[in-house]
């Protein structure tokens, strides 16, 4: 009897063991998760904020220049210098997009690093950034808020991590910035399923299987707090793509390998650029080089077409909802160059969105030259706008998804992922590297050198 009644026991308390240790499991796991589901409700906030102050400055500049468009001899010039000002004064890591600083930052999130990573993901470089892209676009300059919104969004999950108390368990520094960065392109372009990709395809050197909950999870907080504030939406629409003929896949390469090839060449000279500017890196230099180039933008708008001005959204939606299917072939090459001299000018803003204008305008010269109407011209320049992103981002699957949720057209799916192979296999032979890959190095070196030069305090890094 004795027997039975302690056998009986040690089952009880085996069952209270297991219940407890499951308990603290699932208590563990929300008190880990919970800092990424605040971090997501403030980035979802915080890029609807953005969105709208990019929105207002675009339609600002539009107004004053519909005054008197020759005004933006004078508009441009003023606001490259001041957009580049402000990064210059306040946070020098806030310039260009912001996605090869995520990057950087990601490789170096080890305890030894963490004054790296501070320089650039901060609150500070949230306010530069806003700033500085806001006076750029009203100027003309040739930016979108997607890249700024990620290093923005990687910033804002930083923070909420150094907030975690001591005594709570343990949240990874690199997974809360990669789960940060997919949260801040999901909000900006309201593509869930393109920040999952982005993360895996761009960031993760880890196995997602460490962070996937709360990646899931960040990018659907982020998303639905966007689309909670602005309602459910497209970020182009719903352009028409029924009835394709079977040989468009013929156009749909061909697209996706001349938009490549400019994707992939721009990110070149762009890096040229940059290097060419820092041997002539004093203020007075700068200066000359940002007047210039705002110069022959303006240039540019006033004498041959004002299309070129800004992230080129609307010149996306003309292209595919309107019966005006067809560009000029100089059309997508100034649209390259401003892309360029924006992008260098030492602003922030990012390349995304205007990369995807470009191949849009790409898209639809060739359209043009073949004679293609009507949802055969749409796929044509959805193409050219995934080959033109991928060249620049060597991603072509993000590429793809994030055009496909941007259209909600999923029965092009195959011909977008076409594209993205497509243009990244013609991209590889322009350059093995993606222009983010070369500036993340950049960074990277530049927080080693700075290191060097101060006293490491080495701790235990994290797995």
């Amino acid at each position: 009897m004795s027997t039975i009644l302690i056998s009986k026991f040690r089952r009880d308390l085996k069952r209270v063991f297991d219940l407890t240790i499951r308990n603290d499991r699932i208590k563990i796991n929300i008190l880990q998760a919970l800092p990424f589901w605040i971090a997501s409700l403030i980035t979802g906030f915080v890029s609807v904020a953005y969105s709208k102050l990019f929105n207002y400055a675009e339609i600002a500049s539009k107004y004053v220049l519909g005054i008197h468009f020759w005004l933006i001899f004078i508009i441009a010039p003023a606001c490259f210098v001041a957009g580049w000002f402000v990064v210059k004064e306040f946070a020098p890591n806030a310039k260009g997009s912001g996605i090869p600083q995520i990057m950087a930052a990601i490789d170096l999130a080890v305890p030894r690093h963490n004054e790296k990573v501070n320089r650039l993901l901060n609150l500070k470089i949230i306010l530069t950034k806003v700033v500085s892209s806001l006076i750029m676009v009203f100027g003309g300059g040739i930016i979108g808020r997607e890249g700024p919104t990620i290093q923005i969004a990687g910033s804002i999950f930083r923070k909420v991590n150094e907030w975690i108390p001591d005594n709570w368990p343990k949240v990874s520094k690199r997974n809360m910035i990669m789960t940060g960065a997919a949260a801040g392109l999901a909000a900006a372009f309201n593509t869930p399923l393109g920040g999952v990709v982005f993360a895996v395809e761009e960031l993760a050197k880890t196995h997602i299987r460490f962070f996937r909950t709360a990646l899931f999870t960040a990018v659907i907080i982020a998303g639905l707090t966007a689309q909670g504030m602005l309602g459910p939406y497209l970020y182009l629409g719903y352009p028409n793509v029924k009835n394709l003929s079977v040989y468009i896949f013929f156009g749909v390469v061909l697209t996706a390998i001349l938009s490549s090839i400019c994707g992939s060449l721009m990110s070149k000279w762009i890096l040229r650029i940059m290097r060419w500017k820092s041997k002539r890196n004093t203020s007075k230099q700068t200066i000359i080089f940002l007047v210039g180039g705002a110069l022959m933008i303006a240039f540019l708008a006033y004498f041959i077409s004002p299309k070129i001005l800004g992230s080129g959204k609307e010149l996306m939606t003309n292209v595919l909802f309107t019966n005006n299917k067809y560009e000029a072939w100089y059309i997508g090459l100034l649209k390259m160059f401003g892309i360029m001299v924006s992008f260098t000018s030492g602003a922030a803003g990012g390349v995304f969105a205007p990369s995807l204008s470009a191949g849009a305008s790409i898209g639809a010269f060739i359209a043009g030259l073949f004679h293609v109407i009507g949802s055969n011209a749409n796929i044509l320049i959805l193409s050219g706008m995934v080959g033109f992103l991928t060249g620049v981002t060597r991603a072509p699957f993000t590429s793809a998804i994030l055009v496909l949720e941007m259209t909600d057209r999923h029965n092009v799916i195959f011909h977008l992922l076409v594209a993205g192979m497509v243009a990244s296999l013609v991209g590889m032979l322009v350059d093995k590297h993606s222009l983010y890959e070369h500036l993340k190095l950049q960074y990277y070196k530049e927080a080693l050198q700075a290191e060097a030069s101060e006293p490491v305090n080495i701790e235990k890094e994290e797995p």
